[in-house]
């Protein structure tokens, strides 16, 4: 089945979060700044979408940040509040950076902003094979809107807003994970 995945995605065999690494087709590491706000709230919902299609057991999620002085901390308890409302437990998650490993483990790392994205460009090793790009565009609701914004300074409104733009995403990441993995029900993410 990865066979089909070549020469878009491409990644090392281990994983984290514990999964074994036959368990996973394709791994995808969604990226901000701390790994307690954005990326974390991403990761929930795209596990939930993936597992709503069918393709929880195909597609490992995790999420890092771009620095390291949350480690080891729960997601921001309003980030958590308000994935809690909608659904998604992100009570298990814990905070850790991006490592070198990482981009040879991942098939694809998600960026939440531009900064993001371009301090994984500049991190990533040569020969890096991994596909790093923006999770917004990948959004159908929301045109025009490249970066998911970060709500750490502002009020429970901008986790909500947070979840609003990366549902819309997460979503249309499905629908490219099925057209890839050639599997799932379309229509059910």
């Amino acid at each position: 089945m990865l066979g089909r995945l070549k020469g878009w995605l491409q990644g090392g065999a281990a994983t984290a979060a514990g999964h074994p690494a036959q368990a996973a087709e394709l791994r995808v590491l969604m990226v901000c700044t701390g790994n307690i706000c954005r990326s974390p709230t991403a990761e929930g919902v795209l596990r939930a979408r993936l597992a709503r299609a069918g393709l929880g057991a195909r597609v490992e999620v995790d999420s890092a940040g771009t620095q390291g002085y949350h480690t080891g901390e729960a997601p921001d308890p309003r980030a958590v509040k308000a994935a809690a409302a909608r659904g998604y437990d992100l009570g298990g998650l814990r905070a850790r950076p991006v490592q070198p490993a990482d981009f040879q483990r991942f098939h694809w790392l998600i960026a939440m902003d531009e900064d993001h994205l371009a301090w994984l460009r500049r991190k990533a090793p040569p020969g890096c094979t991994a596909r790093i790009e923006l999770l917004m565009p990948h959004g159908r609701r929301h045109a025009g809107v490249t970066e998911v914004p970060d709500p750490y300074y502002g009020a429970l409104a901008g986790f909500e807003r947070v979840l609003d733009l990366v549902e819309d995403a997460c979503d249309g990441l499905v629908g490219r994970v099925q057209d890839h993995l050639g599997g799932g029900v379309r229509g059910h993410a």
